[in-house]
């Protein structure tokens, strides 16, 4: 009897918890304008638009304008300046270690927990999804599939990802290889008769544009007709490819919802779809009526879709959802719905939706939104102490009702303006007032975290050992693609690192990661990347320069500066480092008076 009615409980989609599942899909770069139920003139998404009208949608949802601050958002219910994740790269990607994130409140609870695709919030233990409470993950760890600190020559097919803490190939286009994980994922949880928590990311439609031929072509003889001769042909190029692979997540979105349906999941399946930020290309060919795209604060760049969808929930007919919403209200929310109470008293930056979905109450008319984040430090060649990525409170977006203050120097109202171009902060003072109190009280409670620097990585653990190191974790400067690795940016940075354990280290220092197996001064193996006149590398690490030189030398780089010869492909030092935080600095030099910093570097200790 007992068996039977657990085949009973799994025949309709309940888990012996009798909690909902959750399945949380987030993609990259697409935005408003990026589905066909808003408006869109090219692009077609039937699957996404059936998922529309089974949905409740929030009509005025907003996110960050750049995707780590909003990944961070998500998982905590906090602000970025609070969690610690403010910018894509530059050593301020990361949440901070003693934040519970969403995998640890869903794991608690018993759920099985699963992340899917990108990451962005830490490629180092203990920021990785494993370390982060996901039992199960298949991710890669930076902005994009090709970036620093991903595999290397990852071109979008048949890539190797991370998967539970090791390298492997996967067979198959990025996007469908990250749904067909997810989906083995929920199935095998629903073997094990556990509710499932499931994160999504998808890499698309992110740049590179690399998108599946079919859908390429499909977006290629829409854009043919002759009602799209306004747009230059360059431009219909770009769409053909980002277009394309949005195609690609709508067909997959199909094939998971019909996957749902197979497997009796739908019914008590939390199913929500949304998006990071703003169109990349949305105001060079249709804005879905708004200003800004992509890193700008004009509605354009932080105002997305999300739909969620509980046919169990009681949460009555599809609908949308009035009022000013943001990605930190998804976890509160979340944890309401599943009936799920913290192991500690937990405040969060968002408000749970719960009673507005069920219909008891609305998004109160009065509530204030702050959008800040930490901006890119994209011209700087070394790290500044007042760095662009300082955040500040006169860099915040406030929204209220339908006004909108942006830098504490523009106001708009999107009821008479809704392209935002005429700038009416003169004529509004009182409206002004009223936005910038909550502004600058908020601003007083995170001051003092906003801008505090993160350690990249805590080195000489068990959880990983070597540990290997990449200029996307510099501080305050950025290098992030592996075309900037190939090209051979000349730009200087430091890791902040915490020794777990002193002990003998061996610390080496690649332009190239392994795997591309290239020299320190010359190119790739087949010919590619910029070849430099590298002839020396040196090594210091704060604080710990005494332990590795002799007394009767003087204080200089005696004994941490070593010859690069023409085949060396990584120069090797080993030193003993002392427990604790540190900031570890490298260099090449070349003949002719260049200097960068290592791109790379595996640090190793002895004896684990």
């Amino acid at each position: 009897m007992k068996i039977t009615s657990t085949l009973f409980l799994l025949s309709i989609g309940f888990t012996v918890f009798g909690k909902p599942n959750v399945l949380i899909i987030m993609t990259d770069d697409q935005g408003y304008p990026e589905i066909s139920a808003h408006g869109n003139p090219v692009l077609q998404t039937p699957n996404l638009d059936r998922l529309h009208g089974q949905s409740l949608r929030l009509s005025d949802y907003h996110v960050a304008p750049m995707c780590t601050p909003t990944r961070g958002q998500l998982l905590t219910g906090l602000d970025a300046a609070r969690n610690g994740a403010v910018n894509v790269s530059s050593g301020r990607a990361l949440i901070r270690q003693e934040v519970p994130i969403m995998a640890n409140y869903f794991g608690d609870a018993g759920y099985s927990t699963g992340v899917f695709g990108k990451w962005h919030l830490g490629a180092n233990y203990p920021y990785r999804p494993q370390d982060r409470g996901f039992q199960e993950s298949v991710w890669y760890p930076s902005s994009s599939i090709p970036s620093v600190p991903a595999y290397w020559g990852n071109d979008y097919f048949d890539d190797v990802y991370m998967h539970n803490g090791k390298e492997k190939q996967f067979k198959g286009y990025c996007a469908d290889v990250f749904f067909d994980e997810a989906k083995r994922f929920m199935m095998e949880s629903a073997k094990k008769n556990k509710p499932f928590m499931c994160y999504l990311a998808t890499n698309t439609p992110h740049g590179p544009f690399i998108p599946k031929e079919e859908d390429r072509k499909v977006i290629a003889d829409v854009l043919a007709q002759s009602k799209f001769d306004y747009l230059n042909d360059g431009l219909k190029k770009r769409l053909t490819l980002y277009l394309g692979m949005i195609r690609n997540i709508d067909w997959n979105m199909g094939k998971l919802m019909k996957f749902l349906d197979d497997e009796n999941l739908a019914k008590d399946t939390i199913l929500i779809f949304k998006t990071d930020n703003g169109s990349l290309l949305g105001p060079q060919y249709f804005n879905a009526g708004m200003r800004g795209k992509k890193t700008e604060i004009w509605e354009g760049g932080h105002r997305v879709p999300c739909f969620i969808r509980w046919p169990k929930g009681n949460l009555g007919d599809p609908r949308d959802i009035d009022g000013l919403t943001q990605v930190q209200d998804i976890l509160p929310t979340l944890l309401d719905l599943c009936q799920i109470k913290p192991k500690k008293k937990t405040t969060f930056d968002g408000i749970s939706l719960a009673s507005v979905f069920k219909g008891k109450k609305q998004v109160s008319d009065d509530r204030v939104l702050i959008i800040n984040y930490s901006r890119m430090p994209g011209f700087s060649n070394y790290p500044s102490p007042h760095s662009q990525t300082q955040m500040r409170a006169d860099q915040a977006a406030v929204l209220w009702k339908r006004w909108r203050l942006l830098e504490d120097r523009e106001l708009y109202d999107l009821e008479s303006d809704p392209m935002q171009e005429k700038n009416v902060i003169e004529d509004h003072p009182e409206v002004v007032a009223k936005m910038r109190k909550p502004l600058y009280e908020w601003w007083e409670g995170v001051k003092d975290l906003a801008n505090e620097a993160q350690n990249a990585a805590i080195v000489g653990t068990q959880y990983e050992n070597p540990t290997k190191l990449s200029a996307t974790e510099w501080l305050d400067v950025f290098v992030d693609q592996q075309g900037q690795i190939r090209r051979g940016v000349l730009k200087n940075g430091y890791w902040l690192i915490d020794v777990a354990k002193a002990g003998q280290y061996e610390i080496e220092l690649r332009r190239w990661p392994k795997e591309a197996d290239g020299t320190i001064c010359g190119t790739l193996p087949d010919g590619s990347g910029t070849a430099l006149p590298i002839n020396q590398a040196m090594l210091f690490l704060s604080g710990h320069n005494h332990l590795n030189i002799s007394e009767k030398k003087s204080y200089q780089f005696e004994g941490l500066t070593k010859r690069v010869n023409p085949k060396d492909k990584g120069v090797t030092f080993t030193m003993n480092l002392k427990k604790g935080p540190t900031a570890l600095h490298t260099w090449f030099k070349g003949s002719d008076g260049i200097m960068l910093s290592a791109y790379y570097v595996y640090m190793n200790r002895k004896g684990i």
